[in-house]
């Protein structure tokens, strides 16, 4: 795959889960405790979907490199408050599976991305 289909595809990927979560997330009648998951999760996996972005726009290797780390730092966080959602009782596992299993496979491609700009 040529890197601008990629950075296309992810560019796609990263937005559609935000957007995914975003939803989700706003059919849960609110509480405290929901309220700040709910923001973390949302801040992280858009973060995740802008600083990929970020990536696509950069200007050298090393900002490409920069911007790569935050987004796989944001997508495991993201994994993270997915996990804390679900394991609070806030929604079921069942209702965030297909984002925790986006989410996941996101983090795995964008790691070894980043992993492949550090070897390069």
């Amino acid at each position: 795959m040529k890197q601008d289909e990629f950075n296309e595809l992810f560019r796609n990927r990263t937005k559609i889960l935000a957007l995914q979560i975003i939803s989700l997330l706003s059919e849960l009648k609110y509480n405290d405790a929901l309220g700040t998951i709910r923001k973390q999760l949302i801040r992280s996996i858009t973060s995740t979907a802008a600083n990929f972005r970020a990536v696509c726009r950069a200007r050298s290797e090393r900002e490409r490199f920069a911007k790569l780390c935050i987004v796989v730092e944001e997508a495991d966080e993201t994994i993270f408050w997915i996990e804390m959602i679900t394991e609070a009782g806030f929604i079921s596992k069942e209702e965030m599976a297909d984002c925790y299993k986006e989410a996941t496979e996101i983090l795995k491609v964008m790691a070894s991305n980043r992993k492949r700009l550090m070897t390069s």
